[in-house]
């Protein structure tokens, strides 16, 4: 009953269905789109270097003979993924570090909260720089997804424990201590799902956040590494020339700026649905 009263707020939110709508066009045409093309991401037209859009090549190619349409698509394709995941891992541990933390207090508090402290004073930027380039050999994005989760989720782990102090009082969980469910259970069934709201929210906005973090980690060449591709890679690959050659750069651009504005978009008016008072 509430999900469907919280969809029915989040549809009636202009800014959050125009962003749903933008979304959903954007990962049909990430993933469905190359379908259309006549050129897969990894072919190269060897009679058309650098040439502008026309009828063969709709955005264009590059300096190889690569179909931006599709290598444009393929980069999406990868930051989708990588927001997505990158968002679920970082909102999974700040649930479980800052629950746990905020539930059993004395020691177990105090070394997950240390621990915490530790990661948000350390240079994420610096460190991921460092360690990507000796993940390169291994060739796996999956290491660089994880490098961006682990300095993610430390700030919402510290509202979750806050909201956890307050819950571990309330009757439901005091009713299944004294029922003798194991505390670790408690956690998972009434603590985090009564955690949902903020969870949620924090999730989708993580998204929008990882996608910019990767993009802005590859635009160094700290992220994805070639022959793949990723929107970053794509627009350091085209800013030296967006002038002379407008099309490497402003479609990956384009692309990047609507996939982040409508998951932000989605974002705010998760919050307005599940907290009403949110926008007052």
């Amino acid at each position: 009953m509430r999900s469907k009263v919280v969809l029915r707020r989040l549809m009636a939110n202009r800014q959050a269905r125009y962003g749903s709508i933008a979304l959903l066009l954007l990962v049909l045409a990430a993933y469905i789109g190359p379908y259309f093309g006549a050129y897969a991401w990894t072919e190269k037209d060897f009679l058309a270097f650098l040439s502008p859009p026309d009828a063969d090549h709709w955005w264009g190619t590059t300096s190889i003979g690569q179909d931006m349409y599709a290598i444009t698509l393929r980069g999406m394709q990868k930051s989708i993924v990588i927001g997505l995941l990158v968002a679920l891992i970082s909102t999974g541990l700040a649930a479980i570090v800052g629950a746990f933390a905020g539930y059993f207090g004395g020691w177990a508090d105090r070394i997950l909260m240390w621990g915490v402290d530790l990661l948000l004073v350390l240079p994420s930027f610096l460190i991921i720089a460092i360690i990507s380039p000796r993940l390169k050999a291994g060739g796996s994005w999956l290491w660089f997804v994880v490098l961006l989760a682990a300095f993610s989720w430390m700030i919402t782990s510290r509202v979750v424990r806050s909201m956890t102090i307050s819950l571990r009082e309330r009757e439901y969980v005091l009713a299944a201590v004294y029922m003798g469910i194991p505390r670790w259970k408690i956690i998972f069934r009434h603590i985090v799902p009564n955690l949902s709201s903020l969870l949620i929210i924090d999730a989708t906005l993580n998204v929008s956040s990882a996608i910019i973090g990767e993009a802005a980690l590859s635009f160094f060449g700290f992220g994805i590494q070639p022959p793949d591709v990723s929107l970053g890679t794509l627009i350091a690959a085209g800013s030296g020339n967006a002038t002379g050659y407008p099309w490497l750069f402003a479609f990956p651009a384009g692309a990047l700026v609507l996939l982040v504005l409508s998951v932000n978009l989605i974002g705010d008016g998760l919050r307005d649905a599940l907290d009403p008072g949110s926008n007052s």
